[in-house]
């Protein structure tokens, strides 16, 4: 039995992306330069054009919709870089702060995700009060999440999608302050917050494990979804190479990373599939100039078959990377240039990870066997 998963990184439904939608929030910002998150939606519009407003809840996902449809995955999993609340205050000794009004629920729930994934550094942009309201919001509207809960049990507590034959897809959520995550986040037995890893570390990546070990059943799907490391930059360090594959070793199928505004290396290590990081995938950043050289215009939906096994045994997952260009706060289909630009720089610097990417037909990415 196989399983096939949809995963992309950061879903950023807050700020200029919100405006367009059917009911968006107060604009206020408190950033140094921009003070009103409409001017996101101005900077997207010189860029590539017109954006109608208010636009319908399914456009921003774009030709992206099509492609899930057809591709029809036992588990959609993306990370939701966002608070969805009206509430709460500013978080202070913070720049940049995301939330969507809860009205505006029905634009995540078009893309229908079996996983929203939390434990990242906006999902407490307006303090507790905006967590809460967070939380009950996804509840209510049926959306499974992982990774920040009223306490640390709960952030802790993977989501659990179930598919064919009695099998389950198992969400484990954790993010490092190397993305930006105030340790004062972190969910305590007392406190609400998100699943805060100190860093990659051989004991986080035992104690995640463990956790794993008691819950995962012949064939399950067992996902790690971290969100680490810079927004710009392909490096991976030698830590979190050693966490990601120690995460493996334990009984992981998948290492689901994000944070970085572009995609990361990929490496197959023992059968497994590691994402070091998948890029963002809806956001509002359209326009904003200064990291041209990494095309964060550019986007990718990473579908993942596998068939459950113990690692470095059965069948190395097949991975195929749709390629999507942001333009007017919609995904649409990359052109082949910049799916081969996409291509050539995936290739490169997976490289050293002992991974190679390939074209195929329709212009999709395929990660060489």
């Amino acid at each position: 039995m196989s399983v096939t998963l949809s995963l992309c990184g950061d879903v950023m439904l807050g700020r200029g992306v919100d405006q367009i939608l059917p009911h968006p929030g107060d604009p206020v910002l408190r950033e140094t330069y921009v003070r009103d998150a409409r001017a996101y939606v101005e900077l997207a519009e010189a860029a590539d054009g017109p954006i109608p407003r208010p636009v319908s809840h399914s456009w921003p996902w774009g030709e992206a919709l099509d492609v899930l449809d057809r591709a029809a995955p036992d588990a959609r999993i993306l990370n939701l870089e966002t608070s969805v609340a009206q509430g709460g205050s500013f978080a202070p000794d913070k720049e940049v702060h995301y939330r969507m009004h809860p009205a505006n629920l029905p634009c995540l729930a078009a893309v229908r995700p079996d996983v929203c994934t939390l434990a990242n550094n906006h999902v407490l942009d307006f303090g507790h009060p905006g967590l809460d309201e967070t939380l009950t919001a996804l509840a209510d509207a049926g959306l499974r999440t992982a990774g920040a809960g009223r306490s640390a049990r709960d952030a802790r507590r993977p989501a659990v999608v179930p598919v064919r034959d009695g099998g389950r897809v198992l969400v484990f959520s954790c993010g490092m302050p190397s993305s930006g995550i105030p340790p004062e986040w972190a969910a305590t037995d007392r406190r609400a917050g998100v699943a805060l890893v100190a860093g990659p570390s051989a004991a986080a990546a035992a104690e995640l494990t463990g956790r794993i070990g008691a819950l995962k059943r012949p064939g399950d799907i067992a996902v790690v979804s971290v969100h680490w490391g810079a927004n710009w930059g392909f490096a991976v360090s030698r830590d979190e190479v050693r966490f990601a594959r120690a995460l493996v070793d334990g009984g992981t199928d998948v290492v689901h990373g994000h944070s970085s505004h572009h995609p990361r290396p990929l490496e197959v290590y023992r059968g497994r599939l590691i994402l070091y990081g998948c890029g963002d995938f809806v956001d509002d950043y359209e326009g904003i100039g200064g990291y041209e050289r990494y095309r964060d215009d550019l986007r990718l939906l990473y579908l993942v078959t596998l068939v459950p096994a113990e690692p470095g045994t059965g069948t190395p997952p097949s991975v195929r990377m749709v390629p999507f260009q942001a333009r007017r706060m919609r995904l649409e289909h990359a052109s082949p240039e910049d799916a081969e630009w996409l291509r050539t720089t995936l290739d490169r610097i997976s490289r050293a990870h002992g991974t190679r990417i390939d074209r195929a037909p329709g212009g999709t990415l395929t990660l060489r066997q």
